[in-house]
């Protein structure tokens, strides 16, 4: 029997999912205000502390317009956060990098993170694993974009 999309167990698995990506985006905020950054500044210096990225690429991982990056990107660069480089695989495109105190204030950005972090340190690495699994799955493809 398929299960509808109004059964009250799938009603409650939307709204506890809802209340979490609310928590979440409110810490973010506060966190990235603390740094005198915005959310989306703090999340395009996060992606960029993990490895240098084309900006049409974070446009893409944002769901938002090259231009809101290239914004972004000029306010972070400003700030000696980020820097741009020509695409060593393709010198018209230019890819964005954190720096030194880019990739410093990422790293203290995600340490000032507790609410996602202290519920997930109550489950045991295998409920991890099968809840990384089970959004993978409900994301498809997105999950690695």
């Amino acid at each position: 029997m398929a299960t509808t999309r109004t059964d009250p167990l799938t009603l409650e698995v939307v709204d506890l999912i809802g209340t979490v990506v609310a928590r979440y985006h409110d810490e973010y905020e506060e966190v990235a205000a603390r740094y005198h950054l915005t959310g989306a500044q703090a999340r395009v210096l996060g992606l960029l502390s993990m490895e240098p990225t084309a900006m049409r690429r974070i446009a893409r991982k944002l769901k938002c317009e090259p231009s809101n990056v290239t914004g972004i990107i000029d306010r972070l660069e400003a700030r000696g956060l980020v820097e741009r480089r020509p695409d060593p695989a393709d010198r018209r495109v230019k890819i964005a990098a954190a720096t030194t105190e880019g990739r410093r204030t990422a790293r203290e950005l995600r340490d000032a993170l507790h609410f996602a972090r202290e519920p997930l340190a109550e489950l045991s690495a295998e409920e991890r694993r099968t809840l990384r699994d089970l959004l993978q799955r409900m994301l498809g493809a997105e999950a690695g974009a």
